[in-house]
């Protein structure tokens, strides 16, 4: 029986206080930099899937952190050369939004075969550098949140 990927997913942007946003880069796509992405498998709640993606992908450990659900969701297109991974017809994924607040820039540990390498980037920067336009409005969003407490 063939497991296909669910069409649910997550888009943690982790920040610091600053706002200095961790970009990673896709193996697969030299040159294609986001924040950490991933699917929500079986019977996880959404915040379980974010922790579960961020200790993946950059090694952090979550529980220290304080993590926002924004209660926000993006439904996109799914690239074509990446349907295969999701059940026959599926052609759109919902994705929830998600930041991580870590009090400085640290070194990462990234995922073998999924990313090549990580940045630190200040926000505007990083915005700029995204592929993915629903992980740029939300570093641009973040930055609007941000000087709207201060």
């Amino acid at each position: 029986m063939t497991t296909y990927k669910r069409p649910v997913s997550v888009l943690v942007v982790i920040h610091t206080p600053g706002l200095d946003i961790l970009l990673l880069e896709r193996a697969g796509h030299p040159g294609f930099w986001q924040s950490v992405t991933g699917s929500q498998e079986d019977d996880e709640t959404l915040s379980a899937t974010a922790r579960r993606e961020v200790e993946e992908e950059t090694g952090l450990d979550t529980r220290r952190y304080p993590l926002t659900d924004w209660q926000q969701t993006n439904t996109y297109e799914i690239f074509a050369e990446w349907r295969h991974r999701y059940a026959p017809g599926v052609n759109r994924n919902t994705e929830h939004v998600f930041s991580l607040e870590i009090p400085a820039r640290q070194a990462i540990r990234l995922a073998p075969g999924e990313h090549l390498n990580y940045q630190w980037l200040a926000w505007p920067e990083a915005a700029e550098r995204c592929f993915s336009a629903s992980n740029r409005e939300a570093i641009l969003a973040l930055a609007k949140r941000r000087s709207a407490q201060n």
